[in-house]
């Protein structure tokens, strides 16, 4: 032992962070991988990675079986942890463009190798993360003497803390990784080496465990536990006819027609994993709420600022507020909180921890609400698909001069004006000196831009951007005055010859102050080619036009003016801390809580499916937000966080009163109970 604690359960503990860091590494880039290298669609990408994932939390029930009724949980974890790391190091292969890079441009000749690999490679991950999910924590709480529950409560926060602890770590340095350029005939983004470091550390955690292969106790398995179940359940079947008693509402006479062929420890052990997962049954509305850090959360962060202060942080790096408020709060709440709740005589049992937890969530999605409000209030409206918008950009000696979006009616300024719409033709005239009337035959479309330059010069140019960018990124598009083909490099993109009087398509950036060089052969050796940005913030739109300084001569040089199209975010994403603060303490009280209660309500033979259902409700709560999110069509999304917290408060009522009127009960005494029956029967 080591101070107090067996000495295995440190090595279990250090397993359990390689195989969180191996599990959310791989994870973090995944979605990236799928777009980027695969080039799948957005859409195609998003159901293939939560398909993934759902598996991810169905197969703790295969796991479950396999442990308990066979290999036991320590073979178990071992053999699925060799199938999880062949599982890693094939999608770590699939990544490699030089596999089937024939005529070595970097790019792979053969996609379907690649996808087959991959999905191979996400199977095998899937079964082994699933698998050993429910056995390692169980595994775990086996370590310990009945007279070790101090230690043994200790050890589930340091396991929960260790998952933590992988999965903020991995979220910094994969993805840190991907972005190294490698590759043997061309330099691409490096999603081996980001795939290949998760895949390391979990065979790391594979030797460790095999070092103390002998020193750690093995548990015992039963001897075909859950055939016996089945069996038991299909002679309910076939006696309940026959029986006198013949009442679907009292689900315990399953086990009372069982008890001409199975003993009554099976019946009682089957019993206490029952009334569990009776209490189950509510919980999957928390994490229904607790997954949407990633997707929903994540959105909202899209259309905030990210600058604090001298730091800049990007919207999909808000999730690591998670695990680091995880490595804070666990140790206040185990060293501090409970204690000095328990001092004050209050009986702060692990439901209703439980309880209080769901009530927190709940708190943290009308806290997301409110944030939500303060970004609706202070976001451009834009229009939707029965109106029509435009802005122009006018051009004489002063430049082009952006005027800003309008109502199709009339736009504003002594430059252009344009018909009403029930004019058969859209009529623009331009007020240079000698005014011309220029006749747009064509339907006006919705967001579009007019171009009007020297000589009365009109081209419409469909704008390809009508909300705001994705992903936090600024979107950034080029006008060409000039009279041939100009190319801008801007931070390694390209806009290829964009054409005289015309725009380029939007092409996007992270915040930040941008370098962009143009290439013309109009501009002259001794003109600057190289330009800088203005400061890009998050999830904003800027046009820049290029023009000659002296307009009317073909001597000038170059200037660019920039116009924006979309103001940035101005409501900042610290705004999300307290959220996330809120949820994250749900989480510790909820969480850890209910993996220790899980672990002591279960018969030592059946601890590891106990907690393949626990897994199982985070399965259930995807569902859940698939449907809400989906079948609601709720249009505002303060509404939808509303409806999410007032759904969960209704839950956590609903499990107080189920709470209420359950009874806890120590298993080993019950086994304890039934060997001395068993011993006096044997006697006589």
């Amino acid at each position: 032992s080591c101070f107090g604690y067996p000495l295995s359960i440190f090595f279990i503990v250090v397993n359990e962070f390689c195989e969180r860091f191996s599990y959310y590494g791989m994870k973090a880039i995944l979605i990236l991988y799928f777009t980027n290298f695969i080039s799948w669609n957005d859409n195609l990408s998003t159901a293939i990675y939560h398909t993934f994932v759902a598996l991810c939390y169905l197969t703790p029930i295969l796991g479950a079986l396999i442990a308990d009724s066979w290999l036991g949980k320590f073979k178990t974890i071992v053999s699925l942890s060799i199938v999880y790391t062949i599982g890693q190091i094939i999608i770590s292969i699939s990544s490699i463009s030089d596999l089937t890079d024939h005529n070595r441009d970097g790019i792979p000749d053969n996609l379907p190798t690649h996808i087959v690999l991959s999905m191979m490679g996400l199977a095998l991950i899937a079964l082994g993360t699933g698998g050993i999910k429910p056995c390692v924590s169980a595994f775990g709480g086996d370590q310990f003497e009945e007279d070790q529950e101090k230690q043994r409560n200790r050890f589930f926060s340091m396991f929960y803390l260790a998952i933590n602890a992988g999965s903020l770590l991995s979220t910094i340095i994969t993805p840190m990784l991907r972005v190294q350029q490698c590759g043997i005939y061309d330099q691409e983004a490096c999603y081996p080496l980001a795939f290949g470091v998760p895949a390391a550390l979990m065979a790391v955690s594979l030797i460790l465990l095999n070092i103390r292969r002998k020193k750690i106790p093995l548990a015992i398995t039963g001897r075909n536990l859950h055939l016996q179940i089945l069996t038991l359940i299909q002679n309910w079947i076939n006696n309940r006819y026959t029986s006198s008693g013949n009442n679907f509402f009292i689900v315990f006479y399953l086990f009372e027609y069982g008890r001409v062929k199975f003993t009554e420890r099976l019946i009682c052990q089957i019993k206490m994993v029952t009334k569990v997962m009776f209490l189950y049954i509510p919980l999957p509305m928390f994490w229904a709420l607790f997954d949407q850090q990633g997707s929903r959360w994540t959105l909202q962060a899209t259309t905030m600022n990210g600058k604090m202060g001298a730091i800049e942080i990007q919207p999909d790096q808000m999730q690591t507020v998670n695990p680091i408020l995880i490595v804070i709060m666990v140790p206040i709440f185990d060293g501090v909180l409970y204690p000095l709740i328990a001092k004050c005589g209050f009986n702060f049992t692990s439901l209703r921890r439980m309880t209080a937890g769901m009530f927190l969530a709940a708190m943290a999605f009308v806290v997301a609400a409110l944030v939500q409000v303060e970004i609706d209030i202070l976001m451009p409206v834009f229009k939707n698909t029965s109106q029509t918008s435009k802005k122009g950009l006018t051009g004489r000696q002063e430049g082009l001069i952006l005027i800003k979006k309008v109502d199709i009616f009339s736009i504003p300024g002594k430059h252009c004006s344009v018909a009403p719409l029930t004019t058969p033709k859209r009529t623009v005239t331009t007020a240079f000196s000698k005014a011309k009337t220029v006749t747009f035959l064509e339907k006006i479309t919705k967001f579009c831009t007019f171009f009007l330059a020297l000589k009365s010069f009109l081209s419409q140019v469909n704008d390809s951007l009508n909300k705001k960018p994705d992903k936090g990124e600024n979107g950034v598009r080029f006008v060409n005055t000039f009279n041939e083909l100009i190319s801008v490099t801007v931070s390694g993109k390209v806009y290829e010859n964009i054409t005289s009087y015309d725009a380029s398509q939007y092409q996007f950036f992270t915040s930040g102050i941008k370098t962009f060089t143009m290439n013309s052969s109009k501009i002259l050796p001794q003109c600057p080619r190289d330009f800088q940005s203005s400061y890009l913030g998050f999830g904003s739109a800027y046009t820049y036009v290029i023009k000659r300084i002296l307009y009317f001569k073909d001597d000038g040089c170059a200037e660019v003016k920039a116009f924006e199209d979309i103001p940035p975010n101005t409501v900042n994403m610290a705004l999300q801390i307290p959220q996330y603060f809120l949820i994250t303490c749900g989480e510790v009280v909820f969480s850890i809580t209910g993996l220790k209660f899980s672990y002591s309500q279960a018969p030592s033979n059946m601890k590891s499916v106990l907690q393949a259902g626990w897994l199982l409700t985070v399965a259930v709560g995807n569902i859940i937000v698939l449907i809400v999110a989906g079948a609601g069509q709720i249009s505002q999304q303060w509404a939808e966080y509303i409806l999410f917290a007032a759904l969960l408060l209704v839950v956590c009522v609903i499990f107080a009163i189920m709470a209420r009127f359950y009874t806890y009960v120590n298993p080993a005494e019950v086994e304890v109970q039934f060997d001395e029956d068993e011993k006096k029967k044997n006697m006589e």
